[in-house]
């Protein structure tokens, strides 16, 4: 059974992944995340996600393959739009998601972490997404979104060649933002996510949706014009004047989450 481990202080969610020996995903699994992030995402106190692996070993070694033996098409379409919906819900979550990668990262498991908006990996980790090798291929945005932040040739050698891809080497190519020591993914993820929390809600809100346009394939201009409209819409809600009359005020701000503007786009 896999199981999500929980924990939430208010502004930062911790979750954990949970299905021993190797954290496996199933499609009841998957359609757990996703209702949790959904959840989390109507939950305007919660500023940031952490995610990470149970035990020293594995992050998440991907789709339990046992779901696939028998070959059934109606299994792999359930599967595959499991895969898809709890990981676009990770990607387009309103809060910053950290992905605190301690160990093998594999197949649908880097595909979760991928999904974070940064990640970060412990020096042990190993990363790949071998789905070739089984006669599979990555279906959980794996074969968009690992181009877009580590470029089509290195994106090719991992799912093509089915090369694995240490934590030195995640961080040379910009898979991964930050290596730490063995044990510490879990901690640094968290001081992160408790450095979001000291800034605008609106602002980062907005920030994360206008770096996504070029991703999602909006022109530059338009893009700018989406950027200069939600600098304008910020003037709407109490965020602004906070932050700007806490900065002469020489003092730490005190922001509103529950107080959200919508975004240019979004209406």
């Amino acid at each position: 059974m896999f199981d999500l481990d929980y924990q939430h202080d208010g502004a930062v969610a911790l979750l954990t992944l949970k299905r021993p020996p190797a954290n496996a995903f199933t499609p009841d699994g998957l359609l757990k995340l996703q209702k949790t992030v959904e959840r989390l995402n109507g939950e305007p106190r919660v500023r940031a996600l952490v995610i990470t692996g149970d035990g020293p070993k594995f992050f998440s070694a991907g789709a339990d393959l046992k779901t696939f033996a028998d070959g059934n098409r109606e299994v792999a379409r359930v599967a595959a739009a499991r895969f898809g919906a709890a990981f676009e819900a990770l990607q387009n979550a309103r809060f910053v998601v950290i992905a605190a990668i301690n160990g093998y990262a594999m197949g649908g498991g880097l595909e979760c972490a991928l999904a974070c908006d940064i990640r970060i990996a412990e020096q042990h980790a190993l990363l790949a997404l071998p789905e070739t090798a089984v006669g599979l291929l990555p279906c959980g945005c794996g074969t968009q979104t690992l181009p877009w932040l580590v470029g089509e040739g290195w994106a090719k050698r991992m799912i093509l060649t089915g090369e694995r891809v240490d934590a030195q080497t995640a961080l040379r190519i910009g898979l991964v933002e930050e290596v730490v020591e063995t044990g510490a993914a879990r901690e640094a993820a968290l001081a992160m996510a408790t450095r979001v929390t000291t800034l605008s809600p609106q602002a980062v809100t907005f920030s994360k949706s206008l770096i996504h346009q070029a991703r999602n394939g909006v022109s530059r201009s338009a893009a700018l014009a989406v950027e200069r409209e939600c600098f304008v819409n910020l003037f709407d809600g109490a965020d602004q004047r906070e932050g700007v009359n806490a900065f002469l005020e020489k003092r730490a701000p005190r922001w509103q989450p529950g107080l959200q503007i919508q975004q240019e786009g979004q209406r």
